[in-house]
């Protein structure tokens, strides 16, 4: 029985559902956190806006799942299925192809935020003392990298290419370029290869790649799929079907260098120019974003600027590997089920220097905290050392053979010897080594 209370409304006296955690996103982040906040005695509600949970990973049937987690190999669906058979014994209300229209905050109540909820049974609003964010990311557009033409049909992100695939069995093009080097574009290379489209290339603006190692390897290499650095497309053409599109060398300022221009006839532009935090419904509860990741800023908890409120998985940061989406949610969601709204005012801040792309969390509520730091290095590095720093001297040391922006790195410590007082921040810096 989930416990209820009366709302006055417009309508009048209304019975409304109360959790301690209500949970938006049934990916592996939401998965994990559901799981860890019934474990810890919470009264749960998660939902989903699709009809099966398990997020994007339903349709990914490349393997590299789950070695840090469960150990082996494991494709995306299996992973997901796992962690969504780890529910099956626990008290958890789960709402499928349930949106969240709008989130209210409200003071001096335990239950201080209510949840506009829309499905086919129609509205309900549900109380929450606590919410956990774990809505994952979406891909950027042509629009938003601003290629010019028309719109014709067989202009796809890499990942509705893979929907179409994989779960649908529709090939989306014969003859395909792929317009940026990330994970799944270069999964997606491989993948259309196999089912006998032509991939004709991987073209990329940077000068170096923005894909794991292991997928540049597995994926390019292994099936001679061309890659090309210092490239991007400028145009598209064709009228009701692409029939080919404009490439041009960038220069070091990702500016297009005039007389480069070649035209590469092809009937799809697969994009793969990178991954964005959805976080609408963190902005309307006034959460503040970070300008690095473009997720929530949050504390060691993952807990946001908002207090009551967290953010996991791809939702806070775009991780690389599901495994560490999982562990983020785990922790979110038990840091929600046993929050209290107190009066603790301390919080220290993570500085870094501008040799990392970013750093999470940014803030610290504690000052015995143990820290579970996620970290990207701006710029491709050789030798380096990594140092945090206090008022009062090192706290860690980290020697790394090299270090890329494409794949993320992970600090595990303890600051109770730091000596942080409130206001004070610790902080990172790399030198290299030789």
């Amino acid at each position: 029985m989930r416990a209820a209370i009366y709302s006055l409304g417009k309508g009048g006296m209304r019975l409304m559902n109360r959790y301690d955690v209500v949970i938006i996103g049934g990916g592996p982040a939401g998965l994990s956190a559901a799981k860890a906040a019934s474990s810890e005695g919470a009264c749960v509600l998660l939902t989903e806006r699709e009809q099966r949970l398990g997020g994007i990973l339903k349709q990914c049937i490349h393997d590299g799942f789950g070695l840090i987690k469960y150990g082996e190999k494991l494709s995306g669906s299996e992973y997901a299925s796992r962690e969504i058979h780890a529910l099956d014994d626990l008290d958890i209300d789960i709402r499928k192809l349930t949106f969240v229209s709008k989130i209210t905050k409200h003071e001096n109540t335990p239950y201080c935020f209510t949840i506009d909820l829309v499905s086919a049974s129609g509205v309900e609003t549900v109380a929450a003392k606590t919410i956990v964010l774990a809505t994952g990311c979406r891909e950027r557009t042509a629009k938003q990298i601003e290629i010019h033409g028309t719109r014709p049909a067989g202009v796809i992100t890499a990942g509705s290419a893979q929907y179409y695939l994989n779960i649908m069995g529709q090939m989306p093009g014969k003859n395909c370029v792929i317009l940026g080097s990330g994970d799944i574009g270069l999964i997606m290379a491989r993948r259309l290869t196999i089912e006998g489209a032509n991939v004709l290339g991987v073209y990329e603006a940077k000068s170096t790649p923005s894909g794991l190692r292991r997928n540049i390897y597995q994926c390019l290499d292994d099936y001679n799929i061309p890659l090309h650095l210092s490239k991007t497309v400028s145009k598209v053409h064709g009228k009701n079907r692409v029939e080919g599109v404009t490439i041009v060398d960038v220069d070091e300022q990702m500016k297009p260098v005039d007389g480069t221009e070649e035209y590469v006839p092809c009937d799809t532009l697969v994009l793969s120019v990178g991954l964005i935090p959805e976080n609408e419904l963190a902005e309307s509860l006034g959460v503040e974003i970070s300008q690095f990741t473009k997720g929530p800023v949050c504390d060691e908890n993952y807990m946001t600027s908002v207090k009551g409120v967290f953010s996991c998985g791809n939702a806070l940061h775009v991780n690389d590997l599901a495994d560490y989406v999982s562990e983020s949610g785990y922790a979110a969601g038990k840091a929600a089920a046993n929050f209290i709204n107190d009066s603790n005012d301390f919080s220290a801040e993570v500085k870094f220097s501008e040799d990392f792309l970013y750093a999470v969390p940014q803030r610290i509520s504690s000052p015995d905290a143990n820290l579970t730091l996620y970290f990207r290095s701006r710029y491709e590095r050789g030798k380096t050392r990594l140092t945090v720093k206090s008022k009062d001297g090192v706290i860690l040391t980290k020697h790394y053979h090299d270090l890329r922006p494409p794949e993320m790195e992970k600090l595990n410590f303890n600051i109770s010897d730091a000596g942080l007082s409130s206001g004070d921040y610790i902080e990172l810096i790399m030198e290299r080594e030789y």
